[in-house]
This record gives C-alpha cells, structure tokens and sequence, in this order.
C-alpha cells in the first residue's frame, strides 16, 4: 500500500519537497545543537524549558485527543466516524512522533536520550512520558495500518486490533495527565500550579484535536474529493465547541489567579479561542464555509498558543523553578529545528493520508 505515497500530481510533489528541504534546514541546525549544546539555544541555567518543550506540550494533547474518535467508533458503535477514525489514529501517529523528537531535541544531545533509554530511571517522568508516548505510538501505527490493510482487502480488521486500540485509550488519558503532573509538581510557578491543570489539559486537547481533524478532512475533500461525511463532521465540531468552552472558562479563570492576565500572548489566545466557539456554535454562523473554517483553524491557534507560547514561554519572561524570573528568546537554531520536527511529523501524516484515501477511493469504486 505504500506505494501510493509516491504517486501524484505536480502540486503533491512541490509540497513534499517544500517538507523536505524544510527537514534539511532542521537538521543543519541540529546539527550545530549537536556539537555545542544547548547553548546555541535560548534557553540557559535559568530559562531551561523553552520551545521545544512548548511544542510538545501541545502535540502531546494532539495525539491524546484521537483517542475520542476511537472510543466513539468502537465503544459507543457511531458507524459515521468509520472513515475518520483511521485518519485520526495517523494524525495521532504522526504528532506521538513529534512529541518524542522535541524531547530528543530538548535534551541538547541524543546520547542523553540514549541515556534515558539504556539507564531508565523509573522515579522520571520524563521516564514515564516517554515510554507511554512510545506505546501509544506503536498502538496507533499498528492498529491504523492493519485497519486500513485489512480495508483494502475487503474483510473485518483481526481480532486483535480491537484490543491494541482499548489499550490505546488509557494511554492516552495517561500521557497528557503526567505531562500535567509533571507541570504542576514543580514548585513556585503560579502558571502551572493547579490542580486544575490535568482538567485543562484534557479539555483543550479535544478541542484542538478535533478542530485539527476538521481542518486535515476539509483539506482531502478539497485536494483529493474524499469526504469523511457530514455527520462525522458536525459531531466533531459539537465536542471541539463544548471542550473549547471549558478550557476558556478554566483559562478565564486563571486570568486572575495568575500573571497570564499580563501577558499579551495569551490575551490574543483568549479572545480568538472565544471568537471561534461562538462561530462554532452558532448554526447560523457555520453555516458559511469560510467563517467555519476560519473558526476551526483560530481554535487550534488559541489552544496552541495557550499551551505552546503562552504556557511555556510566556511572550519573554519565563518563570524558574526557583521562583525568579528569567528572560527567554528563541533563537534561529530553535526555530530551524522546530520547524523541521513539525514538517517531518506533516511529511509522515501527508503519505499516510495518500495511502488511506487511495485505499478508500478504491473500494468505493
């Protein structure tokens, strides 16, 4: 089946190397991450989290929302999502994979990674962070391409393939709560400390995996004409306007228990994610096709900020486990290397999307 991956038009192969010479660039400047450390980077003694960390933050969440559309098609036995639940076990795939690559790329170096891996130390929740990330990794890739393998023949997925994805659902819920332990047991940071924070979390991730869902199906149907169906569609939309709500009343919330009142970032996060939910609930106003798209890809963008730019890097001024403040800016080598984790995650879900609607294109004909 992979070889459909290498089938298509003029505009398909632009882009695939558009992601390529964006990987190149990525690992050049890892390349210089790799010989100098960390110190290349933005991040110091004081400022020790910085971009890569944001960004896993919200890819983590990406991944772990997946797990919706599976719990729905399986458990609750909503036939609709039956095109959409393949496409949602890739996306997972695909942001698992960056997840772990910005870890890799916040320790400086990969030989510590490799340390990670040969000395576990299991009282880490990096520890712990990591091999749920890979379980859930590999229960998303199998399960999904024996699912779509299993399609193409025309016979039932193997028996075994229900069980990998009711695994699947527990690490989920897993991954994202001790990426928000691990926020929330460190002492004297007032952005993160809160029980709440696991509940935001939760909450934010279903919205912005759902809105991403949307966007990555309206983006097939008008680039390939492979439509997940409008049923689908509509339920999705329904549980990414009502997570949105709760993450921006609990993001309210925190507007006046905490400095993100001050920090214009999240301001802009707060007022476009509420922007998009009313869009989103309002029938009448999602009913056009721009504004509902519109509102889908500002919901990801506020949730991304309110977790990536604002949670970890705050416009400038990060907080330090120590209670002071340190200023932090990105460098080009951070920027060069986060955008090329992000176009190698898109470069894997753009030639697994190829393969799911060669496949289904091909049974429905």
């Amino acid at each position: 089946m992979i070889e459909n991956a290498l089938k298509g038009n003029r505009a398909y192969w632009i882009w695939i190397a558009s992601l390529f010479a964006l990987i190149a660039t990525g690992l050049s400047a890892y390349y210089q991450q790799r010989w100098f450390g960390l110190g290349v980077t933005g991040m110091g003694v004081d400022a020790s989290w910085g971009i890569y960390t944001a960004q896993f933050t919200f890819l983590i969440g990406v991944a772990a929302s997946s797990v919706l559309v599976v719990f729905l098609y399986y458990l609750l036995h909503q036939h609709e999502f039956a095109k959409t639940v393949i496409i949602a076990l890739f996306m997972a795939a695909s942001a698992a994979l960056m997840s772990i690559l910005f870890v890799v790329a916040d320790m400086g170096k990969p030989d510590r990674f490799l340390n990670l891996i040969f000395y576990p130390n299991p009282r880490s929740l990096v520890f712990w962070d990591l091999l749920l990330l890979s379980g859930y990794l590999a229960t998303s890739i199998i399960s999904g391409w024996a699912m779509l393998g299993a399609e193409k023949k025309g016979v039932p997925p193997p028996v075994w393939v229900k069980s990998v994805l009711y695994i699947s659902i527990p690490l989920a819920l897993f991954i994202y709560t001790v990426t928000a332990v691990l926020y929330a047991g460190l002492p004297d940071l007032n952005l993160w400390l809160t029980i709440m924070l696991a509940i935001r979390f939760i909450a934010s991730a279903c919205a912005a995996g759902c809105s991403l869902l949307i966007v990555v199906t309206l983006i097939l149907k008008r680039t390939t004409g492979f439509d997940a169906g409008k049923k689908a569609s509509e339920k999705l939309v329904t549980f990414a306007a009502y997570a949105g709500l709760a993450n921006i009343f609990l993001l309210g919330l925190a507007f006046f228990t905490t400095s993100y009142s001050n920090v214009p970032w999240m301001w802009f996060s707060f007022i476009t994610g509420v922007v998009s939910i009313i869009i989103l609930l309002v029938p009448a106003l999602r009913k056009s096709q721009q504004l509902f798209v519109a509102a889908c890809t500002t919901l990801v963008l506020s949730i991304w900020i309110d977790k990536s730019a604002g949670l970890m890097i705050g416009g400038g001024p990060v907080p330090v486990p120590l209670g002071s403040i340190a200023e932090y800016v990105p460098t080009s080598i951070e920027i060069f290397v986060a955008l090329g984790i992000w176009s190698f995650g898109t470069l894997l879900l753009t030639a697994l999307l190829k393969v799911v609607v060669a496949v289904k294109v091909e049974n429905e004909c």
